[in-house]
């Protein structure tokens, strides 16, 4: 399958764009700090993972139909992440809610009317890995957070076919 096949690239949240739980490992409410850092309701900094900002822009500057998949529970904690960190002007689709990473696809494919062989999926998690690869998503296993050379590795297999 060509690149050009590719038209929506799906992350999930946590420890694949950020390196935390959302639900667990930081407190909400978040908010911008007076230096700009994005910090917790106990001050704790939080950032992303290094190269996330950089390769979002780029992804969507490319012409990429951005969206997320989450399972969190925090549903208000990370889309108040998503925003502090400014990436809500690159994702179209927000799934995130408790519950099966094949229901997040379902409503994406359904929102978006494109079809499972156009997407990619990018996750920490291999159950979900697993559950989405079943449905014909070409998904990648993330393992310490997404960065530039994983997003080339995964747009090569998706050219390739490997799913």
């Amino acid at each position: 399958m060509s690149l050009e096949n590719l038209k929506l690239i799906v992350f999930d949240l946590d420890y694949t764009l950020w390196p935390f739980w959302v639900d667990t490992h930081v407190s909400p409410p978040f908010k911008k700090a007076p230096d700009g850092k994005v910090v917790d309701s106990r001050n704790k900094h939080i950032q992303c993972y290094p190269e996330v900002p950089e390769i979002l822009k780029r992804l969507y500057g490319e012409g990429y139909i951005l969206a997320v998949a989450s399972r969190t529970s925090e549903i208000q904690g990370a889309r108040q992440l998503i925003n502090l960190f400014e990436w809500n002007k690159y994702f179209t689709y927000y799934e995130i809610f408790p519950g099966s990473k094949t229901t997040h696809f379902n409503r994406i494919k359904s929102l978006s009317g494109l079809s499972y062989n156009q997407m990619i999926f990018f996750d920490d998690e291999e159950r979900n890995i697993r559950d989405i690869k079943k449905i014909g998503v070409v998904s990648i296993l993330v393992k310490n957070g997404v960065n530039k050379a994983l997003i080339e590795a995964g747009k090569k297999q998706f050219s390739n076919g490997n799913k």
